[in-house]
């Protein structure tokens, strides 16, 4: 069908579609023209400021060289400190500044150089405000004529030098020269070299030394520091004061505070054969271990072992404990091996009461056994039955121990103090450059960003009742290089703690993020277990405490513990189905 074009209309969609496109061409059209308004305004602005600067450099290099210098500052001179004028309905703000240069290159050893105050340099910066701001500088040197100008100036030059760790020269530092009344800046350099010659007035000055990246280093007053270890320099008339600081590429710590043990365990839920080394007359069959059936019957009795348990950095053993259930006739006993020689043989009594004949109840404390004879382990679990229509179903089995390998303490406020002393307090005690309070985070770790480098110090206070046992590296103080980012481990303890392990009730396996809240009626904390299923509560007063225990996926629980020295606890969660 064809359709007469004079007939046709536009669809809603096509309208829009128009629309849209000619706003877009609009826009650009009338960003064009505001941007162009921009630029014409500013460069409008900026014409006139460079005008106004020409005619301030002009009329400074046509004033007397006696007279060039800011109204009631060194040198001091006729010129106006700040002023504005007003062109095209634009307020512009002049800001000048005249300061004396000293030239090395003609000596400044006072008395051989007399007049070490050689020229003077005038800064001027005109800027104007509103949307198309801006600033303008410029700076002229001017000489005198003879010697009687050079020499008539008067004041005293303070020498700046500003070196590194190695004492080598620092190119390019700030140098700020400042009232110590006002903490006003005076009068800055920043000589390529390291080193600047200041001609100022006599009196004392305030120094700040930097640079971008860099520690920052200053003189103090006596208001500040009772007895300054870098104390103010005062210039004198006619004479040469030296000074020198030392600054660097700033450093930094990442902190880790932990415990100075661990807590690990083997276990087995039985989902596989993997974790048993030797078996007779039982079945493993979906998580369960049973008596095996002949002819619809079980086997009056049978054994499995598992496979040797050999931790690393082992300190001590700490218990056995079990999942089962025995009907009435039934009867599942467990016993510890040990390696001696080239044979699997059980603990004897002596060592562990009871082991011959077996233990029927969780959990079975091991911390006596001797870690050195008792290096490896097995569990040997023996069913038995006298009713063949019924079996005991051994679900897990676990070893627990403590080791070596730390445990994050989560936000332990520590000191950090370094060895630089700035002076000394009116009781003549020392006044540390950097020393602060830091608090890890819910991981047990922090960075410590913009450090000098120095010699630290790390500490916490008694009161807490956390202890610092010792730190890696070690000894302290721990030394801070340039440019440098050190990992600091902080090892704490306290008399009184507990280690909570969450796991899967059913495979036995961590879990993490489950939120663990630990409280009484003087105490509430929770926390938040790690990638080992564990979190740590330090320090703690003995006392018992209810545990309260969520995780995603899983069914809450709570339960009660009594907190007395260090206390591991192992907690599971069956998985809501």
């Amino acid at each position: 069908m064809i359709l007469d074009s004079k007939n046709r209309s536009f669809t809603l969609v096509e309208v829009l579609i128009g629309t849209f496109l000619i706003l877009i061409v609009f826009l650009g059209i009338f960003g064009a023209y505001q941007l162009g308004f921009k630029v014409i305004g500013q460069s409008k602005n900026k014409i006139t400021a460079t005008a106004i600067l020409n005619g301030e450099i002009e009329k400074i290099r046509n004033l007397p060289y006696e007279s060039i210098g800011v109204k009631n500052q060194f040198p001091n001179g006729i010129l106006e400190s700040i002023s504005t004028v007003v062109f095209n309905n634009v307020e512009y703000k002049i800001e000048r500044r005249v300061d004396f240069v000293v030239d090395p290159a003609d000596g400044i050893a006072i008395p051989n150089d007399t007049c070490p105050s050689d020229y003077k340099k005038a800064e001027i910066k005109v800027s104007w405000p509103g949307v198309l701001s801006g600033e303008i500088k410029a700076s002229t040197d001017i000489s005198p004529k003879n010697l009687a100008q050079e020499c008539g100036t008067g004041g005293g030059i303070l020498s700046v030098s500003v070196f590194n760790a190695s004492g080598l020269m620092i190119p390019a530092p700030l140098i700020e020269i400042k009232d110590p009344a006002t903490n006003q800046t005076l009068t800055t350099a920043t000589p390529n070299e390291g080193k600047h010659y200041f001609s100022l007035s006599p009196t004392a000055y305030k120094v700040v030394v930097s640079k971008t990246g860099y520690s920052t280093e200053r003189t103090y007053g006596t208001t500040e520091i009772t007895i300054p270890e870098n104390p103010h320099p005062l210039v004198l008339e006619g004479q040469l004061t030296e000074t020198s600081f030392s600054i660097d590429k700033l450093s930094s710590f990442s902190i880790n505070t932990l415990s100075p043990w661990g807590f690990d365990s083997f276990s087995d839920s039985f989902l596989d054969l993997n974790k048993i080394s030797e078996s007779t007359d039982v079945t493993v069959s979906g998580g369960e271990i049973n008596l095996a059936k002949i002819d619809s019957q079980y086997q009056n009795s049978g054994y499995l072992i598992s496979i040797p348990i050999t931790p690393g950095n082992l300190i001590d053993w700490d218990k056995l404990s079990f999942n089962d259930t025995e009907p009435v006739g039934t009867q599942i006993l467990y016993q510890i091996l040990y390696l001696e020689g080239t044979d699997w043989i059980l603990i004897p009594d002596t060592n562990l009461p009871g082991n011959s004949l077996g233990f029927g109840v969780s959990s079975v404390d091991l911390s006596s056994l001797n870690i050195t004879t008792y290096s490896q382990l097995k569990i040997k679990g023996n069913l038995s039955t006298t009713d063949l229509t019924i079996s005991s179903t051994l679900y897990d089995w676990q070893v627990s121990w403590i080791n070596s390998e730390a445990t994050p303490i989560f936000s332990v406020i520590f000191n950090l103090r370094g060895g630089k002393i700035i002076g000394k307090d009116a009781g003549e005690n020392p006044v540390y450059k950097y020393s602060q309070n830091h608090t890890s985070n819910i991981n047990g770790y922090l960075d410590i960003l913009n450090l000098e480098w120095d010699s630290y110090t790390f500490s916490v206070n008694p009161a807490t009742d956390l202890d610092l046992v010792s730190t890696d590296p070690s000894p302290q103080p721990i030394g801070l290089s340039p440019d440098t980012n050190l990992t600091v481990k902080l090892y704490l303890d306290s008399q009184n703690s507990l280690l909570v392990t969450i796991q899967n009730s059913e495979t036995l396996e961590p879990i993490f993020s489950a939120t663990v809240r630990l409280y009484n009626a003087g105490y509430d904390q929770i926390q938040y277990t790690n990638e080992k299923g564990q979190t740590y509560f330090i320090p703690l007063q003995p006392a018992n405490y209810s545990l309260e225990i969520q995780a995603a996926g899983y069914s809450p629980t709570s339960t009660t513990v009594s907190v007395s020295g260090d206390l591991t606890k192992i907690i599971t969660l069956p998985q809501i189905e």
